[in-house]
């Protein structure tokens, strides 16, 4: 008979320690990690944001801070407002002409200000302590922020026309900072559907057709009032439209002499509600110049719902376009109901019903203006 060996009882733990350590045998391997991801850790992962910082990010982002412009507006397209913890002061009261703010009132209003127009409260900011906070600002910028407050911060970029990089990017950065990849490829794809549609209907209008159009009363650093204008101005952009702030050689939102307008003598003017009382206070003073203007005396002056504010609110600068492509093409837009489209665009990219309704309670329509009136 053979002797049994008795192991001291401290090896024979280790050993039993060790074999309770091993994989067992036919497991699956760990998995890889993803572009996003930083290796070796399922807890966190590491965004490339618009600066080109690489950030790391937890897995699953539960709470975030946004900071300047776009920021939250793009957060509620994703439908991720519910992640938000703290607002900008300038988020609160706002007007309907601010609508990602306005249909989210309720949620907003009720949140600490964590700061306001891009200028972070530090000390706010931590007490809501988010998982990340979302800046429009540069690199530098950004880093001071994430090395002040130790949150992590994902920078995007500006968006201020429909349907520029911009625009494609951030959705594209906070699909993947909110895991709303799937949410940020739906509206990516209904924004390029929309930009075909506008450009494929007006694509066969020969260019001696197309009025030549005066966009006035645009707003950029505060309200202007009939010399406020915009070359490049996006709803006439998308129809290829004839813009006749496109040949003064300037670019985005400026102020001409409004002679320059008697002389251009525009097919279809264009008026942004923002500036509108500006442009009846100088009409009552001013009423000759105006009626002298062959787009006044025809009663071809339209309106145009301001989609400035803070930037581009995307959704009212579509209705805009169908808009000033039914005035513009009637024939070529003869099969849009201009209420049906706008309800349609504020449902998908807000998920706001019967949006048209509220902006005409409010004294925001599409229709045909008497100046002075």
């Amino acid at each position: 008979m053979k002797k049994r060996i008795r192991l001291p009882a401290l090896l024979l733990s280790l050993l039993l320690l060790a074999g309770c350590a091993a994989a067992p045998t036919g497991s699956s391997p760990a998995p890889s990690a993803s572009p996003e991801q930083t290796t070796g850790t399922g807890d966190t992962r590491t965004i490339t944001d618009a600066a080109g910082r690489q950030v790391e990010i937890p897995g699953t982002v539960s709470s975030v801070v946004c900071v300047g412009v776009c920021t939250l507006r793009y957060t509620t397209y994703l439908q991720a407002q519910d992640l938000v913890v703290g607002v900008e002061s300038d988020e609160v009261g706002v007007p309907i002409t601010k609508p990602f703010s306005y249909f989210n009132q309720d949620l907003f209003a009720s949140l600490p200000v964590t700061g306001n127009n891009g200028e972070t409260y530090d000390e706010e900011i931590l007490k809501v302590n988010p998982d990340v906070i979302i800046a429009n600002t540069d690199a530098d910028s950004a880093q001071a922020l994430q090395d002040r407050t130790g949150i992590p911060v994902v920078v995007v970029p500006l968006n201020e026309g429909m349907f520029d990089d911009n625009v494609f990017q951030i959705l594209s950065i906070l699909g993947k900072v909110y895991h709303k990849e799937d949410r940020a490829e739906e509206l990516s794809d209904y924004l390029k559907g929309i930009q075909s549609d506008l450009a494929e209907r007006t694509a066969g209008v020969a260019d001696e057709d197309k009025p030549m159009v005066y966009v006035s009363g645009v707003s950029f650093k505060g309200s202007h009032g009939f010399e406020g204008t915009e070359a490049g101005y996006a709803p006439l952009a998308a129809l290829n439209g004839v813009n006749l702030a496109d040949t003064t050689g300037q670019s985005g939102a400026f102020s001409l002499d409004p002679e320059q307008v008697l002389t251009w003598d525009p097919d279809v003017i264009f008026v942004d509600f923002n500036g509108l009382s500006l442009i009846n206070e100088d009409y009552a003073s001013n009423p000759d110049f105006y009626n002298s203007l062959t787009a006044v005396k025809e009663g071809r002056v339209y309106s145009q719902i301001s989609f400035r504010y803070s930037a581009t609110n995307t959704e009212l600068a579509l209705a805009d376009a169908y808009y000033m492509g039914k005035v513009l093409y009637p024939e070529q837009f003869a099969d849009v109901d201009i209420a049906a489209k706008f309800d349609e665009i504020f449902e998908t990219m807000l998920g706001v019903e019967d949006a048209y309704a509220q902006y005409q309670a409010a004294g925001y329509e599409f229709r045909e203006m008497t100046l002075g009136g």
